[in-house]
């Protein structure tokens, strides 16, 4: 389980193809610390650690993976969002995120605030997901609360350390994000279709 509390960004080394998988190696400053098998979120996607060596480590991504996120767009230089899951002893800083990626969304705007940032984000309401004012959501593994609501798009405000400390530095109009409904939401709607 994660928070949406993104630990440090890491930067994609080297993408190897192997059938329909994906293996990527990134380099993260916490990279002396990962064990094999250890799960890390990656723009908020749960991959598994299967390899490690002093300048970096290896997650692979399987094709439904690739298919339901950004992570098939990665290329080498990019920055990913970075979450280790959260110890037991942990404070719950964000909301519960199980690095589960519902789909994706495209970026419509960022408007500049003069001190923060506004995103508004348009997803395919089709798929059954939904948001509510002041409710969380997690874009490319970041815990955030929605300030505006709307059937097929929500927006979040952005305050200048997480612009500068995430990869939201790097998204603009037309750019594609990673979603994480919120668990509870998506019970409550679950429950409430089948009555």
């Amino acid at each position: 389980m994660f928070t949406g509390i993104i630990e440090a960004m890491g930067q994609v080394q080297n993408i190897q193809t192997e059938g329909t998988n994906k293996h990527f190696t990134l380099s993260a400053p916490f990279t002396h610390e990962l064990q094999i098998d250890q799960s890390v979120a990656h723009n908020g996607v749960c991959l598994t650690v299967v390899n490690i060596t002093e300048s970096g480590y290896t997650v692979t991504a399987i094709d439904e993976t690739l298919q339901k996120t950004n992570l098939s767009s990665l290329q080498i230089g990019d920055k990913v969002n970075l979450e280790r899951c959260m110890s037991a002893i942990g404070r719950f800083d964000g909301h519960i995120v199980q690095g589960h990626v519902d789909q994706v969304a495209t970026c419509e705007s960022v408007e500049d605030q003069n001190g923060s940032w506004v995103f508004t984000f348009r997803y395919d309401p089709n798929l059954g997901n939904v948001t509510v004012e002041k409710g969380s959501v997690t874009v490319n593994g970041i815990s955030l609360t929605v300030v505006n609501s709307k059937e097929d798009r929500f927006s979040v405000a952005i305050i200048p350390y997480t612009f500068e400390h995430t990869n939201l530095h790097q998204v603009k109009a037309g750019s594609t994000v990673n979603l994480e409904f919120d668990i509870i939401g998506k019970y409550v709607a679950r429950l409430l279709g089948r009555s």
